[in-house]
């Protein structure tokens, strides 16, 4: 006898308070830590972008057609796919393939080189005439960099981690499903292999929801910080 649509989604005795709070602080934990490192690691390779791709010498054109053929492997490549092929780095890096931990490797490595991209257009994206002001007044690079660039691309820089974080979310539930834990693992293991979908419903809308704080947070730092 088929099961009625409420046996199967809305019976939530299958799931287990415990099990979905460990899911829960998983995925932040996977989300957030490597959020943390992408930002640093996006920031600083997309600096790096943005700065040989302004030299016009022979050398810097060889250095950044480099820097973006890997930044484009890595950022193109499908995530579970990645996942696989750097299994030795990440055993070598956090001894396991199991946990929130070993899920974080291929999670950088799939974003920061997206958000170091997001990270130049921002840069790019600053008038002109404001880096004139700074080279006028004798402004060192790093001084244009900290006091000028940065500055200005805040709010681009703030919507650029907010689309990449909401990337982030769904890479770790994809991470889950190969062994990394989270709501991920949670919806596949417990919810759809054992055909609990009630576990599987709230698991994602429990992600949804993850999102929508998200992006509410981004858009209200991208506002508030929007000068224009």
């Amino acid at each position: 006898m088929d099961k009625s649509f409420s046996e199967q989604y809305l019976n939530f005795s299958q799931v287990n308070p415990e099990t979905m709070q460990k899911a829960i602080i998983d995925t932040l934990y996977m989300t957030i830590i490597s959020m943390v490192l992408v930002f640093v690691i996006g920031l600083i390779l997309g600096l790096a972008l943005y700065t040989i791709g302004r030299n016009n010498k022979p050398y810097a054109r060889i250095i950044y057609g480099l820097v973006s053929i890997i930044s484009n492997i890595f950022r193109s490549t499908p995530f579970m796919i990645l996942m696989v092929l750097i299994i030795p780095f990440t055993k070598m890096l956090v001894g396991s393939m199991m946990g929130a931990k070993a899920g974080i490797p291929a999670l950088v490595l799939t974003a920061a080189p997206f958000y170091a991209r997001l990270v130049e257009i921002a840069l790019r994206e600053v008038s002109p005439g404001v880096l004139e002001a700074a080279d006028a007044m004798g402004a060192s690079y790093l001084e244009t960099v900290y006091k000028v660039l940065l500055p200005e691309s805040v709010p681009a820089l703030i919507s650029g981690i907010t689309v990449t974080t909401i990337s982030m979310i769904g890479f770790t539930a994809m991470a889950g499903a190969i062994g990394a834990g989270g709501l991920g693992a949670l919806a596949w293991q417990e919810g759809f292999q054992r055909g609990n979908y009630t576990v599987t419903l709230v698991a994602t809308v429990i992600i949804l929801l993850i999102v929508f704080v998200v992006q509410g947070i981004g858009d209200a730092l991208t506002k508030r910080t929007d000068k224009r």
